[in-house]
């Protein structure tokens, strides 16, 4: 014989929490010693179909910054975009968007 069951507790999500959710994530390039700049650029040319002038400026952005965001969505694809940079030798993390 078994006894009622207990109630179904649904935790309450807050709009901070919800916000944080539908934050998309993002690919970061970082400035490393090795790559040349026109090896960075030839990349998220052939990753991401970026034409010249904005992988340019891009790579130029992780050059005098330390950075770039290259590509943002859900964390999956970012996962993926990052895991496609390591494979060219270029280092790269994903991240929420702040």
């Amino acid at each position: 014989m078994s006894g009622p069951l207990a109630p179904t507790v649904i935790p309450e999500t807050t709009d901070e929490e919800r916000g944080d959710l539908d934050r998309p994530w993002v690919t970061v390039v970082w400035n490393d010693p090795v790559n040349l700049m026109t090896y960075v650029t030839f990349v998220l040319q052939e990753l991401f179909g970026y034409d010249e002038p904005t992988a340019t400026t891009l790579t130029l952005q992780v050059h005098h910054e330390g950075r770039a965001i290259v590509s943002s969505g859900p964390r999956e694809r970012m996962e993926h975009d990052t895991s496609r940079l390591h494979a060219y030798g270029l280092w790269a993390s994903f991240q929420r968007d702040s």
